[in-house]
């Protein structure tokens, strides 16, 4: 049985990964309450290419 509510899944990209020209991109999965935050998400996440903490946004 699917879980019922407001929680949906999210998948944060790396914002300064692209600009850099190396290969490969720093992406996490996590999930929000589409109620309590509708705006897209922005969090500082570790990018293991870049070796350093990073802004995340949320894509799609």
């Amino acid at each position: 049985m699917a879980k019922k509510g407001n929680r949906v899944q999210v998948i944060l990209e790396c914002t300064e990964h692209k600009a850099t020209g190396k290969p490969g991109t720093s992406r996490y999965i996590t999930t929000k309450n589409k109620k309590n935050t509708p705006d897209r998400l922005e969090i500082k996440k570790f990018n293991p290419i870049l070796k350093k903490m990073t802004v995340h946004k949320e894509i799609k």
